[in-house]
Order: C-alpha cells, then structure tokens, then sequence
C-alpha cells in the first residue's frame, strides 16, 4: 500500500526503514542542507539527547518571527517546508514549533504554523502505522487551515486543504507537498 514510504538506512549498524521522500525532484526553497538521517520515534537515535542523534550537543534552534507577507524571506520558515516536503517531519515538526512560539500561538500566523505542526505528525503518525492518530491529527490541521486565508506565506491553502483531504480519507496515498507560490528572494532572516 505505501511501499514507496519506505527506505532502509544503516544506523549503528541496524537496517531501519525510514519514509522516502514522496518526489524527490520537488523544488528546495532552503540552502540548509539535510540532516543525516529522519528521525523515526523509537526506531532512530534521538536527534538531540541520543549520542548518536544528528543534533546532538547543537544549540536548540532558536526562530525568529518575522511578517506573513515576507514568508520569502525566512530561512527558518522555508527549511521547515523543505523538511516537511522531503519526509523529514520530526524535524520539520520542530522548525514549525519554534516559529510558532516566536510568532504567537494565539495569532491567525501562529494557527497556521500549528496546522503544519499537526500535518507533520499526522505524517510521522501515518508512516508508524497509527493511522487513527493520523486522522485526528490531520483533521484538527484542516479545522485550523479554515481560517486561514486563501494565499498564505506562499501556500495556496485551498490546494492544499484538498490534497490533505484526499489524503486523510485514503483515496490519495501520496503524502500532500507545499509548493510555494513565488521563489526565496535574497536577504533572508536567519536562525540565532
């Protein structure tokens, strides 16, 4: 059903299956580079308290907020659609999270950054089986893309909303991708 979800990779010396990226020739809106693996709840060392983590003994990430309307110009905010476009929810999850907390829960930018929160664990829910979790998950990001307006910090959110729809009832296996609307411009805002 979602066999091209799943790659091997070596770890310590332990094969452990990791999602795929659903296209891997979807556009980069980020120059950070990858992490060195995907980090997979109980199946891959802990990015930042295991040893052998990606992130380990690096400073927290700390975002910076910055306007809706200059989206293009955040480095954290466009590496957090990259990551989360190329199956690195777990730390696309985390990128959201700081941006969400440096912007305001409580604001219509801080709904939307805890809509991506909730579509990337759904992901990571959906890739380790729990597919009720899943579904929960998705849903509560739908109920916050509704008030969401139509283009958001790049995202056709109506698309969007379709595609993840498609997605959660199960007629669309495909993991949903954000294609911005307009290229990074230059003088990005960057990560502290």
């Amino acid at each position: 059903m979602e066999q091209y979800f799943k790659s091997p990779v070596t770890l310590s010396g332990l094969a452990v299956a990791e999602p795929e990226p659903p296209d891997p020739n979807w556009p980069r809106y980020s120059l950070n580079p990858f992490p060195s693996y995907r980090f997979i709840p109980g199946q891959t060392p802990h990015p930042r308290r295991n040893p052998l983590g990606h992130s380990y003994h690096q400073p927290e990430p700390t975002s910076l907020a910055f306007p809706p309307e200059e989206w293009q110009r955040s480095e954290d905010y466009l590496y957090g659609i990259d990551l989360y476009n190329f199956a690195y929810w777990w730390e696309s999850h985390e990128i959201f999270e700081g941006l969400w907390h440096a912007v305001g829960h409580n604001t219509e930018q801080g709904n939307a950054f805890q809509a991506l929160i909730q579509f990337a664990a759904a992901n990571l829910k959906r890739f380790a089986g729990n597919y009720q979790a899943a579904r929960n998950l998705a849903t509560n990001g739908l109920v916050r893309l509704q008030k969401t307006p139509a283009l958001y910090m790049g995202i056709d959110v109506a698309r969007f909303t379709e595609d993840i729809q498609q997605h959660r009832i199960g007629s669309d296996f495909r993991v949903p991708l954000i294609r911005l609307q307009k290229q990074p411009t230059s003088g990005r805002t960057q990560r502290r």
